[in-house]
């Protein structure tokens, strides 16, 4: 148990009980610099995220937070890290619906399990995406687009990588409209969007968040939002179930965990920072304007529940997408 600083004065008003204090006792958490690993580039949804969440704990616990960004592998990278570190509160990951539920059915070999090798700690918000085109296409609404496709065979999409939600989300949409369409991934969203944006291909899946100044620019050109209803922060685009895609769903969500096996009292201090980050009208307010939903009254055992429910969830969206990696 930790030391702390009640303990300490009520031992010394107990004259010697301070003395059975051992010298090698801990210090309390949190006594040294916390590493958030992001698993994706700078500028994404995961990033913003997690930096709102580093400057909370920071804030809070009164610690230094520091956000490393390590792409790469679909996440893997960043997350084998993760799981291979020491399971003491000092590094964290923003995990995303990628890393501790899609690649447990995408990958053959992945060097990590999503359910075992993680402590979850509480979940931040929930992903809505949205389908872009080059303004050059010559498409306003989906249903143009989709006749655009069908007279262009093996048409071009990008993608946050191989098995991302952007990947699955284009694939869930080349069935559900019966098109062509070729998978080019990058390391990361907003690399994408950013040729598309130069005209280096056509089109993509991408998270809302960045893509909704990108849209309000003129810089891209919406074709429908992928959740049931319209999002709030954009209540002008229509969904892509509202265009002809009936039944059509992509949403995706993030969160924070470490490795396993971390002391519980360790993860009820994080959780609750990060619970008061999500339930704080103004961090609300600020995630729904830019296209986010915030996830209030997550907690560590309900996180490691909604994990599992989610690995058989995207399995089935995996597998009927072909997509598998080694």
């Amino acid at each position: 148990m930790l030391l702390t600083r009640r303990d300490a004065i009520a031992g010394v008003g107990g004259g010697l009980a301070l003395l059975a204090v051992p010298s090698h006792a801990q210090a309390a958490y949190p006594s040294r610099t916390i590493k958030m690993i992001v698993p994706y580039p700078a500028g994404g949804t995961t990033d913003y995220l997690g930096r709102l969440v580093a400057d909370q704990i920071q804030a809070g616990l009164g610690a230094t937070v520091v956000v490393e960004n390590k792409p790469g592998a679909g996440t893997t990278l960043g997350a084998e890290q993760v799981a291979r570190a020491q399971p003491d509160g000092y590094t964290l990951l923003m995990a995303t619906s990628t890393t501790l539920a899609i690649n447990k059915t995408l990958y053959k070999n992945l060097p990590y399990d999503p359910v075992k090798d993680f402590t979850p700690i509480a979940l931040v918000a929930a992903v809505p995406f949205a389908l872009i085109v080059n303004p050059q296409i010559p498409a306003s609404t989906l249903g143009e687009f989709i006749t655009y496709a069908k007279s262009r065979p093996g048409l071009a999409y990008g993608s946050g990588g191989n098995g991302s939600p952007h990947h699955l989300g284009a694939e869930m949409l080349k069935t559900a409209a019966r098109i062509d369409i070729r998978h080019v991934p990058y390391r990361g969203s907003v690399p994408a969007m950013l040729d598309v944006i130069a005209g280096h291909i056509p089109f993509m899946v991408v998270d809302l968040q960045p893509a909704l100044p990108q849209i309000r620019e003129g810089k891209v050109r919406v074709l429908g939002v992928t959740t049931t209803k319209r999002v709030a922060a954009a209540p002008d685009i229509p969904t892509l179930a509202e265009g002809g895609l009936a039944g059509y769903e992509l949403v995706a969500w993030q969160g924070v965990a470490a490795p396993a096996g971390m002391p519980r009292p360790v993860v009820d201090q994080l959780a609750a920072q990060i619970g008061k980050l999500v339930a704080d009208p103004a961090t609300r307010d600020k995630l729904t304007k830019i296209a986010l939903e915030p996830l209030p009254g997550s907690t560590p055992d309900s996180f490691a529940s909604f994990v599992k429910t989610e690995v058989d969830r995207w399995a089935v969206i995996v597998k009927n997408s072909g997509a598998e990696l080694e």
